[in-house]
């Protein structure tokens, strides 16, 4: 069978897709052809994403979205069939984090990190695949761990614990829905440089993580660009249940 990573015809749901990995997640997914629901929970930011996306020829809707509201997921995995007919893939990336030392972190603190990126990737994970057994024709999850997920960092307690997790909800999610022809796999991006973080990167802390990496420098957008096709495509169609980490070895590295 030849590698074929086109999303033609695939109605997709991105979720916490107003900015940064999210939206360009979004924007990629639908450059490859597929017709893309951007969703978050504030609906302007996602009409930004959508237009850049029908800029450049994309079929795109936005939608209001909190994961972790079951009735809030429902309704957008509703207004997706209802505006196309099926769903075909969900990108799992709402997640939230905080730095916070472990004996300082409260419990509102550490029940928002695990609702959003826990909670929320089973509510809509759960909504998606019922959709998708109920058509019949099966489909693709891919959560956004991390490979904090894999290995531990300091002050990120809950988020390392929300995407160990996660990993291992991937598993379950793979596991149980493989009978409904529904794979899922988990990517596992390491430190990609954003807007958000640049600043820090330049610090001398930064510049001191980003030597631990093996290639010596950072993840850039366009590294996830590909994983993310194969995992959604027919590329990995018998890929179901593993972690893909890109991250320019920086598990591999030695402690």
């Amino acid at each position: 069978m030849s590698f074929h990573a086109s999303l033609d015809g695939r109605t997709v749901l991105v979720t916490g897709a107003s900015k940064g990995l999210g939206a360009f997640f979004a924007e990629r997914l639908a450059a490859s052809g597929g017709r893309v629901a951007v969703a978050a929970r504030h609906r302007g930011d996602c009409e930004e994403v959508c237009a850049r996306i029908r800029a450049a020829g994309g079929t795109t809707m936005a939608i209001s979205l909190d994961v972790t509201s079951a009735a809030s997921v429902e309704a957008a995995v509703a207004t997706v069939k209802g505006a196309w007919g099926r769903l075909d893939v969900l990108v799992n990336n709402a997640g939230v984090t905080a730095t916070t030392p472990l004996l300082d972190q409260d419990e509102a603190e550490w029940d928002r990190i695990l609702d959003t990126n826990l909670k929320g990737a089973f509510l809509v994970g759960q909504a998606a695949a019922r959709a998708m057994a109920a058509d019949g024709a099966g489909g693709a999850i891919v959560n956004v761990a991390s490979i904090l997920g894999h290995r531990v960092a300091g002050q990120v307690a809950a988020y390392s614990a929300s995407k160990a997790a996660l990993v291992q909800l991937t598993k379950s999610m793979a596991l149980e829905w493989a009978r409904h022809k529904i794979r899922a796999n988990a990517l596992c991006p390491g430190y990609v440089e954003t807007d958000l973080n640049r600043d820090f990167f330049e610090s001398e802390a930064g510049a001191a993580l980003v030597r631990r990496i093996p290639y010596r420098r950072l993840g850039r957008l366009a590294d996830l660009e590909g994983p993310l096709l194969f995992l959604c495509s027919d590329a990995s169609a018998y890929v179901t249940g593993t972690s893909l980490v890109v991250d320019g070895g920086h598990l591999v590295s030695s402690l």
